[in-house]
């Protein structure tokens, strides 16, 4: 059975998401010891958190619908596969059309991969998702005009101050979304562009690309009170820009210069999850934004995709299809993998017996094998290819009176 478990931007907001988190993961890691699941893929996003389950094991389907804990979503079998192809497709991202879930799904398969816990079921599962958003975006225009949420983000600054010419700009963190935002940035006629980063190389990097200038994270209060925009992104366990810091940031300023005054209507855009900014830091006149206020942005994305959308949603419905039958497909082959090995035990016992018979005579265990050896390949043949015919007919029934007749314990 396969089973996703997951809270995420279309059931909470970002603050409830923080909070629902330690209960998702709590659920998870309760399950996984209790049923010893070997099979699983954590995808972590600033706009989801998910577990994607792999396991036969009697009852945890059961126990896993019946939680009842607000927020956290439970689904099973093929709810959980095409939740998951229309994930990697973009179609439950907050921006539909956004490229970035389809780079972080193959990082949670390659991580579950290199973790030891990735196996067959899940790896064929996350190949076809990925296949799946590949094939959306090369046949349908779910993703022209480069929407992400670092757009999204640009986009409200501009909602908020008007247009950004000859403003200055602070990006907290240079990681995948900061990037994202930066480079959202640079096609603005900007005064200036700062790129703080805990790693000062990765902010370099990026400054550099977008004509801008890295500044260490150290310094990050000399700046935060004369950005006219900041955009935090970072991947921080930990508050980083308070009310308290900010006034610690204008009152330094104002000591090292005594002309300064602090008299800007700045604005925090906070893109991070946990976020990244408390909400004190309004109490002193800054107009503080989440992921939260860019649903309005998104929603009108959503509409502008129509379209595209339903386009997706008709080749996912096909790589379902084409999926099942994959995966009834894969249930046979162990099936007859079993059965084959069963045979060639009879065949090992029952020719030891006619060898002992026939010891005597000359060539007889190179014939014995041989003749016991094309006997079971044959009747093996003809077994399999009705046994894969019943397969792609999904005909239950017959599959299990199959497995139970051919490989019942002797």
């Amino acid at each position: 059975m396969i089973i996703n478990i997951r809270v995420d931007h279309k059931t909470t907001d970002v603050i409830t998401m923080e909070e629902v988190y330690g209960d998702l993961k709590e659920i998870f890691f309760n399950f996984k010891n209790k049923f010893n699941i070997g099979e699983y893929v954590e995808i972590s996003t600033c706009n989801r958190h998910e577990f994607y389950i792999h396991s036969d094991a009697f009852g945890i389907g059961e126990v896993l619908e019946s939680i009842e804990y607000n927020k956290i979503i439970v689904e099973t079998g093929e709810d959980s596969i095409f939740h998951l192809f229309r994930m990697s497709s973009s179609l439950e991202s907050l921006i539909v059309g956004e490229d970035q879930i389809l780079g972080q799904i193959k990082d949670a398969k390659i991580k579950a991969d290199k973790e030891g816990h990735l196996g067959k079921v899940l790896d064929t599962l996350f190949t076809k998702a990925i296949h799946v958003g590949q094939e959306v975006r090369n046949k349908t225009n779910i993703n022209k005009g480069h929407i992400s949420i670092g757009s999204a983000a640009v986009d409200l600054a501009e909602e908020h101050l008007g247009n950004l010419q000859n403003k200055s700009v602070l990006v907290v963190g240079a990681g995948k979304m900061g990037a994202l935002v930066a480079k959202a940035l640079a096609e603005k006629n900007l005064k200036a562009i700062l790129v703080a980063n805990r790693t000062y190389y990765r902010a370099t990097k990026l400054a550099d690309e977008l004509g801008g200038e890295a500044i260490f994270f150290d310094d990050l209060n000399k700046f935060l009170p004369i950005s006219d925009v900041i955009i935090s992104a970072t991947g921080s366990p930990h508050t980083l820009i308070t009310k308290e810091r900010f006034i610690n940031a204008i009152e330094n300023l104002k000591n090292e210069n005594n002309y300064f005054e602090y008299d800007k209507k700045s604005i925090i855009i906070d893109i991070a999850n946990p976020r990244d900014v408390s909400e004190d830091v309004e109490e002193i006149g800054i107009m503080l934004y989440n992921i939260d206020d860019l649903r309005g942005i998104a929603e009108k994305t959503t509409l502008e995709r129509k379209k595209e959308v339903v386009e997706a949603e008709n080749i996912i419905d096909y790589e379902m299809d084409l999926l099942k039958s994959s995966f009834k497909l894969m249930e046979i082959d162990n099936i007859l993998a079993n059965l084959r090995s069963s045979m060639e035990e009879i065949r090992q016992r029952e020719t030891q017996k006619a060898i002992v018979k026939m010891a005597d005579v000359d060539g007889a265990v190179k014939i014995i094998d041989n003749l016991t050896n094309s006997i079971v390949n044959k009747i093996f043949y003809d077994i399999s290819q009705n046994i894969k015919s019943v397969a792609c007919d999904e005909d239950e029934d017959l599959i299990r009176a199959a497995e139970i007749f051919f490989l019942k314990e002797k």
